[in-house]
């Protein structure tokens, strides 16, 4: 059966996306910083497929690249990796936040995506035909707003980043997709507003967000396409949600 592994599977689309790969029967590495919900998920799916989960901090390369390293033989061949660890901090004015919030997305967003990408290309290219890298990115990395400032920026890279691998990648059939969703209610704003749960309830209140369901259903959708198609990128907004006018500042 082909294998995919994913990071940031603890929560959010990486845990839905586990669920609905683990439903086609995928195996599955699953990644995440929090050992005892790793250890639940295994728990729930490794009836269903095979489940390798390893308590991993994408942010440190040596520890992704041994990790990548001493993956077992059978679960060794991945056919799609979902780079889905990532995280948004500081939602206040740039000339507000830390410069410590800053760095930690950077780290998170753009660094661990790019250690664990680096380190499973060998992997991925040796699988070659069908193999698929999927990078979560958001509307916000093409859609700026007030308090965006790093987490859009990083989210950007993420993008631009996908755009430059389908281009080295070329002739050796492994697939780049950018999945970039709008509005979704996952932990999202709780890990955002540091736990404030009024603050996640009060933007979700009254509308028809997205689930962590659905972005898994795209992200499988996409992984399971016939080899020769390649989605560059797919944005995803709740039908709810659209652009407003520009700002303008007045006397």
């Amino acid at each position: 059966m082909p294998i995919a592994m994913i990071t940031g599977a603890t929560s959010g689309f990486g845990r839905a996306a586990a669920y609905r790969f683990a439903a086609a029967g995928w195996s599955l590495v699953l990644t995440g910083r929090r050992s005892e919900r790793l250890e639940a998920l295994e728990q729930e799916l490794g009836d269903r497929v095979r489940v390798l989960t390893l308590t991993l901090d994408v942010r440190d390369a040596e520890a992704v690249a041994r990790a990548v390293e001493a993956l077992p033989a059978e679960f060794r061949e991945v056919t799609c990796l979902v780079n889905n660890a990532g995280l948004a901090l500081a939602p206040k004015p740039a000339q507000e936040v830390d410069l410590a919030d800053w760095h930690t997305m950077i780290d998170t967003n753009v660094t661990g995506l790019v250690n664990v990408t680096h380190a499973m290309l060998p992997r991925l290219i040796a699988t070659g035909a069908g193999a698929s890298i999927i990078n979560l990115g958001s509307v916000a990395g093409s859609w700026p707003y007030p308090g965006g400032h790093v987490y859009g920026a990083t989210k950007a890279f993420v993008e631009q980043f996908g755009y430059n691998l389908r281009c080295d990648l070329k002739g050796t059939g492994v697939r780049v997709t950018d999945i970039s969703p709008g509005m979704a209610e996952t932990e999202f704003t709780l890990v955002r507003t540091e736990g404030d749960q009024a603050a996640s309830d009060a933007l979700y209140r009254g509308t028809t967000p997205l689930q962590a369901e659905d972005i898994a259903e795209q992200i499988f959708h996409v992984a399971t396409l016939p080899d020769h198609i390649n989605i560059n990128r797919l944005e995803v907004m709740p039908t709810r949600q659209t652009w407003s006018p520009f700002t303008i500042d007045r006397d």
